[in-house]
């Protein structure tokens, strides 16, 4: 057991509650792309069985394995086709961003429902086993999927932020970027899996996950 937590970045004890966090966050996130495109026009998603909520054909494994390892992963990228699109360039956008607002949601509703539980009587009596679990629970669901809304807003290909501010570029500009996009990803591997430069870039950038918590929590609290 000791040396497989040597691999792990969270405690082996509480990976049931990360794997279920993970499940809701990652389902939720690739549901979003896939219905809105399909709603918009693209049936790419939808061909493929990727409009459901059934997290088995949403997760991927390699992703998954690597936030318990790295503490950032992915699940499998919805296909989109956006020349399905009425306005392409647009509703791409919009579909590209609504996977990191349903994990934006998300940690909304975590943070509120942990406040609601902190101001009522709910949970008044409650052995203790079942107050720990709850606590470790909401901590992986309010810091994972606001850990999934930054990272997949990172400017580089796959994740959603590349294609956000591809399609706000000037046409001449993407035509360039379409060249070197294969080194995108090349860049992006290295910042995953190359400790000093992901501790130099991308683990400060997700360090924001702490202030966009206190932010909900600050916003929920006028109302409790």
């Amino acid at each position: 057991m000791d040396g497989l937590q040597s691999f792990l970045r969270y405690p082996l004890e509480e990976l049931p509650f990360l794997a279920l966090v993970l499940i809701i966050a990652f389902t939720l996130h690739e549901f979003a792309h896939a219905y809105a495109a399909y709603k918009f026009g693209d049936d790419t998603a939808y061909k493929q069985g990727r409009v459901t909520l059934n997290p088995a054909v949403h997760l991927d494994l390699f992703g998954t394995l690597l936030i318990l390892i790295a503490g950032f992963g992915w699940a499998k990228p919805v296909p989109v086709n956006p020349l399905n699109f009425k306005r392409p360039r647009l509703m791409n956008i919009v579909v590209a961003l609504v996977g990191p607002l349903s994990n934006l949601l998300l940690m909304a509703i975590g943070v509120l429902l942990v406040l609601v539980l902190n101001s009522t009587e709910l949970l008044h009596g409650a052995p203790e086993r079942v107050i720990d679990a709850l606590n470790i629970f909401f901590k992986y669901f309010i810091y994972m999927n606001g850990m999934l809304f930054l990272f997949n807003l990172i400017p580089l290909p796959p994740l959603d932020g590349y294609r956000i501010v591809y399609e706000l570029l000037p046409r001449r500009t993407r035509i360039r970027l379409d060249q070197y996009s294969q080194w995108g990803m090349f860049i992006f591997l290295l910042l995953v899996f190359i400790p000093p430069l992901s501790r130099a870039t991308i683990q400060p950038y997700l360090s924001l996950v702490g202030d966009l918590h206190l932010m909900l929590l600050r916003f929920f609290s006028i109302f409790f």
